[in-house]
């Protein structure tokens, strides 16, 4: 098998050398990208759930607890699929490592840590429509407040999350 293609995971001074303060932002990468995909998740989805609930009915009640409903429903969904995903990730790169006879040389994907962000930042994401509809009497205000909230909430998510990667303007 002379063809045969070797997996190899390069040493923590050709990927995560630090920027010029000392921060290594490449150590973010795992944790940073499931807070981002669930927060964002989470605002969207309740935003979406709750705003087609509004539409429907105008009792401010029946908006909040769907969109309550949804945030549990939806940070237990992202929570399990970020487990598996990235102890799925783990485990290819620890086959590979144990092929190799080699120790790893940088940090490994943390399943637990990932699905912990993951769920933790969806519940954040949801937390902006729900907070924004709970205390809007007026159908058609709470309607408008939700559809800005998130909007607001969506630039927020994206400027933070270019900040913890170490982008600066």
């Amino acid at each position: 098998m002379a063809n045969e293609t070797k997996l190899t995971i390069p040493s923590n001074a050709e990927t995560t050398e630090p920027s010029a303060d000392g921060t290594n932002f490449s150590n973010r990468a795992q944790w940073l990208r499931a807070a981002v995909l669930g927060a964002n998740d989470g605002l969207v989805s309740t935003a979406s759930l709750m705003m087609g609930i509004g539409a429907a009915k105008d009792d401010a009640k029946a908006m909040v607890i769907s969109g309550f409903a949804g945030m549990v429903a939806g940070a237990c969904s992202m929570a399990i699929g970020e487990f598996v995903s990235v102890y799925s990730q783990l485990d290819i790169e620890m086959a590979q490592l144990k092929r190799d006879q080699r120790v790893p040389q940088e940090g490994l994907p943390n399943p637990v840590r990932a699905a912990m962000a993951s769920a933790a930042a969806f519940s954040l994401g949801a937390a902006f429509p729900l907070l924004s509809a709970g205390f809007i009497k007026s159908h058609r205000v709470r309607m408008a407040v939700v559809a800005a909230a998130a909007s607001l909430a969506l630039t927020m998510f994206g400027w933070m999350g270019r900040r913890l990667a170490g982008h600066r303007w």
